[in-house]
């Protein structure tokens, strides 16, 4: 099976596969273990949702032994920046300004002077290219 062409995971998915992504390899014990200590969600909920996750190609299972083992079958970064471009295009008209400026905006004082240094030196790279 190949990775689907299109991303689309529900918020509910994309928890599942940030687990996913982190462990690199989980069970559905692990996976529900870990969704349980910021969500109250049900062992069979966990259970089904991975199993369409399955389904849309979105995690892969090695059913090979009696514990069904997943694993992310998308790309972290690739998720990340369709995401990230349908939200540009979506929420601020294609602007990648307008993101930034809310996002800084709204988290100015959550941002770090680790962070600010950080995106000093991605503007300095890209005012060199």
């Amino acid at each position: 099976m190949t990775a689907p062409k299109l991303i689309k995971p529900t918020e509910s998915e994309l928890a599942i596969l940030q687990i996913l992504w982190e462990k690199g390899m989980a069970t559905v014990r692990e996976v529900h273990e870990s969704l349980a200590k910021t969500k109250d969600v049900g062992y069979t909920t966990t259970l089904k949702l991975m199993q369409i996750m399955h389904e849309k190609q979105l995690v892969k299972r090695d059913d090979s032994m009696r514990t069904h083992i997943y694993k992310a079958a998308v790309n972290k970064e690739k998720t990340q920046k369709h995401l990230l471009n349908k939200m540009i295009n979506g929420l601020f008209g294609g602007s990648s300004t307008q993101l930034v400026i809310q996002a800084l905006g709204e988290s100015r004082n959550k941002t770090s002077e680790e962070d600010i240094k950080a995106i000093q030196a991605l503007l300095d790279n890209l005012k060199k290219q």
